[in-house]
């Protein structure tokens, strides 16, 4: 047990001593597994809370003055990539399994007589709630509510309102469990 919390502090006095050039704030009480990567060529911030969790192979980029926030209690269980540009902010104790991707971007590809790299992004900055959960092999690029539910192998490419339980590829939302007078007036249930 000591070996590990020793580990995981010179990981994070690693993360601190390497990343100078940005606006990296690690909280002591935060457990970092092997295999975490922070890549932040061009600056950029990363803030997180205390009581989080990054069991193992997470990897984080942030490109040019993107933002990453993650709250109080949040858990990466393995494999998990973060891809910003603009800003992602993340709930008290959300849950990620394994194999999630988080972006805030998308290729643009339709013109026909320009190659997809050369077409730029769109992006949209990411809000997820607290207390949301994505079970594993899930790919996030848009917003999710707080305490939402998004199913394994699920694509979000749109946002999924607070108390919902969403899957699918596309996800669309499967249930309300939140109070009903708080249900959106516009839900939709598939």
């Amino acid at each position: 047990m000591y070996g590990e919390r020793a580990a995981s502090q010179a990981r994070r006095l690693a993360l601190l001593a390497t990343n100078t050039h940005a606006d990296v704030r690690i909280a002591k009480q935060v457990r970092i597994g092997p295999g975490f990567r922070l890549y932040m060529p061009e600056g950029g911030t990363f803030i997180v809370h205390p009581g989080c969790d990054f069991r193992r192979d997470f990897v984080c980029e942030i490109s040019g003055g993107g933002r990453v926030e993650i709250g109080a209690g949040t858990i990466f269980t393995s494999s998990t990539l973060v891809q910003i540009t603009t800003r992602l902010t993340i709930g008290r104790r959300a849950v990620f399994g394994q194999s999630t991707l988080i972006a805030d971007g998308n290729h643009r590809w339709r013109d026909p007589d320009v190659h997809l790299l050369d077409q730029g992004y769109d992006f949209t900055p990411l809000d997820i709630g607290d207390g949301a959960v994505s079970m594993s092999k899930v790919t996030i690029l848009a917003p999710v509510g707080e305490r939402a539910v998004i199913g394994a192998h699920s694509l979000v490419n749109r946002p999924v309102p607070a108390y919902c339980l969403a899957a699918g590829a596309p996800a669309r939302v499967k249930e309300y469990y939140g109070r009903p007078e708080n249900r959106p007036a516009d839900l939709e249930v598939s």
